[in-house]
């Protein structure tokens, strides 16, 4: 029996996609939580939703399913329609089985009331509620409930607990690898309650429940109050922007501030059991905020094209010890990156790369049988854009198919690299009106960097790579 999803690249054509539309609990994050919930600064809401990410759901919908958009665009964004068509709970809900909005699969989860009852008990314990919130959480209806778990909203607008605004960077949650879904284990606790819903979502929903074989828990071999503190690496963690189903039998599978040594080989060691892949890259980064994930430094574009950081390159390795400012604070700092690539057939024998770089060329060139090979820099590889801009998610671009991807606006040295590489820059309001007046079918586009606006989201720490979890795209 084929399963609802299956993912062989990082570029093949989208077909389905879960997400997470910005919820109320965005606009809860208060500037003295703001960190510990993940967050650089306070977001306005309504400007992420109305000016940025609308955008977004619009276009994964013109690509993915046109019928729930195509001619409909004036009506959408009528103001008398109050964004009821970004509202799971409303009848008028896009209610896409391609671009699938997770509040709307916990609702209908909710709807089984002894599920109902388990999410109740395990959110309120998890939260320390009072025995009256869970009482009060049982009056509510699976609609009502779904979005008070997400924003920590009740029906009166008041907290009822914490809110998780980091659930709309949903290919955290998991990662589908092939035909089986990998289910994280968060390093933070900002994001304990995103991983038990998403648990139940996987186990539960009937678009999953049918596949729970191939659903990969990672568990804690030792009891984790039993591991000193500063044995953290021993400690099962991981994230979904650490892993990457790169070609049709190679994982990557990073080792970062999220994701722990320990994650990284057990899930390797899953992975090899069950034979979905041949080979996994192991890419250790700097434990630090800046680069909280492996897609944070690098995404792909193409089979031969690819955007990363500078700091990572086989040039920045070359001239480290020459004199710059920038080279002075790299070397302070220890900023590099240790990638080993392992064989099933031989494991005692893992390949080390000289850098990033390298595996990235190694890959397009072995995987893909591709002959020439671009790296276009973040920031264009100048100082101090470099930083700036992959702070603001410059290398943390979607492919919605190849060498059609997504990016923030405002990282502009990065874009004119691209656009000196060949590729077309577009605004996506230009792109959608041009879509919705037939000026340009989908199936033209290529070649081109979709500029998103990106005021607000940005502040958030997670671009487009980071705000979806594509179940399924088509072979490359």
């Amino acid at each position: 029996m084929s399963t609802f999803f299956n993912i062989t690249s990082e570029i093949g054509s989208l077909t389905k996609i879960l997400v997470h539309s910005p919820d109320n609990g965005l606009g809860k994050v208060v500037p003295s939580m703001a960190q510990d919930w993940l967050f650089e600064d306070i977001v306005h809401l309504e400007t992420i939703r109305r000016d940025e990410y609308d955008y977004y759901t619009k276009l994964l919908l013109y690509f993915l399913d046109p019928q729930k958009i195509k001619g409909r665009l004036k009506e959408i964004d009528d103001p008398a329609k109050n964004r009821v068509f970004y509202q799971p709970a409303h009848p008028e809900f896009y209610r896409s089985e391609h671009v699938i909005e997770l509040q709307w699969l916990l609702g209908e989860v909710l709807s089984d009331n002894l599920l109902r009852s388990q999410i109740i008990a395990a959110v309120c314990a998890l939260e320390g509620c009072t025995h009256a919130t869970q009482g009060l959480l049982h009056t509510y209806t699976p609609a009502e409930l779904a979005s008070c778990l997400l924003s920590g909203t009740g029906n009166d607008k008041s907290v009822l607990f914490a809110p998780i605004p980091n659930f709309i960077f949903t290919r955290d949650i998991g990662i589908v690898i092939k035909d089986h879904i990998v289910l994280n284990k968060p390093a933070k606790i900002a994001r304990h309650r995103e991983a038990l819903l998403a648990k139940y979502i996987f186990f539960y929903h009937p678009l999953f429940s049918p596949y729970t074989d191939k659903i990969i828990e990672l568990h804690q071999n030792r009891p984790a109050f039993l591991i000193p503190e500063n044995n953290s690496e021993s400690i099962i963690t991981l994230e979904g922007g650490d892993v990457m189903m790169i070609s049709e039998n190679h994982l990557i599978i990073g080792i970062s501030e999220r994701t722990s040594a320990a994650a990284a080989a057990q899930l390797a060691e899953k992975v090899f059991e069950k034979k979905l892949v041949s080979k996994i890259s192991m890419i250790s980064i700097p434990r630090k905020r800046d680069y909280m994930h492996i897609d944070t430094i690098f995404t792909q574009v193409k089979k031969n094209v690819w955007v990363m950081m500078g700091l990572f390159s086989e040039k920045m390795n070359d001239e480290k010890n020459s004199v710059s400012i920038e080279k002075s604070l790299i070397k302070q700092n220890e900023i590099t990156a240790t990638v080993m690539q392992f064989n099933k057939k031989d494991l005692a024998a893992p390949i080390q790369f000289s850098s990033l770089e390298a595996l990235l060329r190694d890959i397009s060139i072995n995987d893909f049988g591709c002959e020439e090979v671009k790296i276009i820099f973040s920031g264009n590889n100048e100082y101090p854009y470099s930083a700036r801009e992959q702070w603001t998610d410059s290398c943390n671009l979607l492919a919605l198919k190849e060498g059609v991807v997504l990016s923030y606006d405002r990282n502009e040295k990065t874009n004119t690299a691209f656009e000196a590489a060949g590729f077309t820059l577009i605004k996506v309001k230009n792109l959608i009106d041009d879509l919705e007046n037939d000026k340009i079918q989908v199936g033209e586009i290529e070649n081109t960097v979709i500029l998103m606006p990106s005021s607000e989201l940005s502040r958030a720490r997670g671009g487009f790579h980071c705000m979806s979890m594509p179940i399924e795209r088509s072979s490359i």
